[in-house]
């Protein structure tokens, strides 16, 4: 990934990635680099999160 060239090609043939799929990149790279049993922590994490009810709901 070090040629500018191929870069600047893939990047018009694929298009420019959204912030958002940047940040899940970034995201998932930290959590390669975590010890196992604190990956675990974080999805157990995660799964709380999930399950509890957010304190304002969106208005529809």
């Amino acid at each position: 990934m070090k040629n500018p060239t191929w870069v600047a090609e893939l990047q018009k043939k694929l298009g420019a990635p959204s912030s958002e799929t940047i940040e899940s990149l970034r995201l998932l790279k930290a959590f390669i680099r975590l010890a196992p049993d604190q990956r675990g922590e974080v999805v157990d994490l995660v799964e709380r999160l999930a399950v509890i009810p957010p304190v304002n709901p969106p208005l529809s």
